[in-house]
């Protein structure tokens, strides 16, 4: 794994190749981008109770897959939440 790709900001070419593919995405899925957006929101919040996370970097995936001993193809939720910090949280507390 190449670790310094990890602390690169991306080009806003990346950024807005990325929010595409997130709406071609959440259009096949019948998932609004307001959806996905909340979506992100409510799990950004949850865990950034317990650890300090870059929100803005986070990339929310939903995709059809064949579903485990199944031959139907059903919804799967990918999140990739950058970690910042582990040994706090963000109010001190853990």
């Amino acid at each position: 794994m190449k670790l310094h790709r990890f602390f690169q900001k991306k080009s806003s070419g990346s950024i807005a190749r990325d929010r595409l593919k997130i709406l071609l995405i959440s259009d096949r899925v019948n998932c609004s981008p307001e959806m996905m957006n909340m979506i992100k929101n409510d799990i950004a919040g949850v865990i950034s109770r317990y650890m300090m996370i870059d929100e803005e970097s986070m990339e929310v995936q939903i995709t059809k897959k064949n579903s485990m001993g199944g031959s139907r193809k059903s919804p799967f939720l990918y999140v990739n939440i950058p970690i910042l910090d582990l040994s706090s949280t963000p109010s001190g507390k853990m």
